[in-house]
């Protein structure tokens, strides 16, 4: 039924093999940066690559601040904890993400609370969060504010830029200020993305981005907190490193935590992947805009960046029109080799999470129900 689907696929990437859904692209490059790491003996935390990947992705950005992580959930992990998320509050964010958002809200021992996203960029609905902002919460005598139906207090809120597709995230921080909410922005996918002219991940008290090998660009594993504020990227620092204070030779921590860092040989290849990153952003557009036209020609609706925004196009979605299709088309391609996945199952449907705290969840439900996520690397 969807034999033209895969035969266009094959075409783009002039191939009968298999065809992953976001595989690393690695070049001779790639391969220098780390034998020079190993020869010189900087694998670990310790050495000149981290703090040099740190300041390309400042450069990138236009954050201030950069703390790298060993991975995105640790930043994320930081960046909560930081913003004051502790047990017995709450976090709002979207259903429709990846678990690692939710997990890192009860590492703090915190509860998400749910909002519906948005159809134009699949990211949280600024009409939903000030609907649940409205009617459920307020401002009390503490000059915080509180869930009115779980009396837990309202820290921060979680937005994330879904498959790199920017949220309407000024909207969004506009709406937290007024209800003094921190902002920290899941940009874990959205590395190269833009909004209104201005990098993802730069409108919030914080935010996060992932170095996995699935992304744009990779250090094997790898995470990011950026920031503009000094005494929150120095607090993340001093966390991430096992809280150790500086000392020519005592181990000295004055607090739990963390070992968090990036190693070294990691941030070598960051700082090799980041030298061509311009150049992948570019292939991921040309074949999400071949995916675009193909699609208008053939019946296929993909997900389009939105007006304002510029997106990295992380990944190329496809819109079926039912779940019957949707499933047929997952079967399919898989079945010939070409891979595709399905959108995270939504949040509020994972028995962790089953019993939070939700708005109507219509929107999430209807495109969990026809996304398929098509092959996106940039080449292979």
């Amino acid at each position: 039924m969807h034999n033209e689907l895969i035969k266009f696929v094959r075409k783009v990437y002039q191939t009968q093999k298999f065809i992953p859904l976001h595989a690393p692209v690695f070049d001779k490059e790639d391969e220098k940066a780390l034998i020079r790491a190993l020869n010189d003996g900087y694998v670990s935390t310790v050495g000149p690559a981290v703090e040099d990947f740190e300041n390309k992705i400042k450069e990138l950005t236009g954050a201030k601040y950069a703390i790298a992580t060993v991975n995105g959930t640790a930043a994320l992990h930081i960046a909560l904890k930081l913003s004051g998320v502790k047990p017995n509050t709450e976090v709002i964010t979207q259903s429709f993400t990846f678990v690692a958002t939710c997990n890192a809200i009860k590492y703090c021992g915190a509860d998400p609370v749910f909002i519906d996203i948005d159809p134009e960029n699949l990211g949280m609905s600024q009409k939903s969060l000030r609907e649940f902002l409205d009617s459920s919460c307020e401002i009390r005598d503490d000059g915080k504010c509180w869930n009115k139906t779980t009396n837990q207090e309202v820290i921060a809120c979680l937005p994330m830029h879904t498959y790199g597709f920017p949220s309407k995230i000024e909207n969004i921080k506009k709406i937290c200020e007024s209800f003094k909410i921190k902002l920290i922005e899941d940009s874990a996918e959205s590395l190269g993305s833009y909004y209104n002219g201005k990098h993802t991940g730069t409108f919030g008290n914080s935010a996060i981005f992932s170095f996995n090998g699935n992304k744009v660009i990779t250090t094997g594993g790898g995470g990011m907190i950026i920031t503009n504020k000094k005494s929150f990227a120095l607090a993340a620092k001093h966390l991430t490193t096992t809280a150790k204070n500086s000392h020519p030779w005592l181990f000295d921590h004055d607090q739990i935590g963390y070992n968090y860092r990036m190693p070294s040989i990691n941030a070598a290849l960051g700082l090799s992947q980041i030298k061509r990153i311009k150049r992948k952003l570019d292939d991921k557009r040309n074949l999400a805009e071949s995916y675009q036209h193909w699609g208008h020609k053939h019946g296929y609706i993909f997900i389009i960046e939105p007006i304002k925004s510029h997106s990295n196009y992380w990944l190329n979605l496809l819109v079926a029109k039912d779940i019957a299709e949707r499933d047929k088309i997952l079967e399919e391609t898989n079945k010939n080799g070409v891979m595709t996945r399905p959108a995270w199952t939504p949040m509020h449907k994972l028995k962790m999470f089953k019993n939070c705290h939700k708005t109507e969840m219509l929107t999430t439900e209807w495109f969990y129900d026809r996304i398929v996520n098509m092959p996106s690397s940039p080449k292979i």
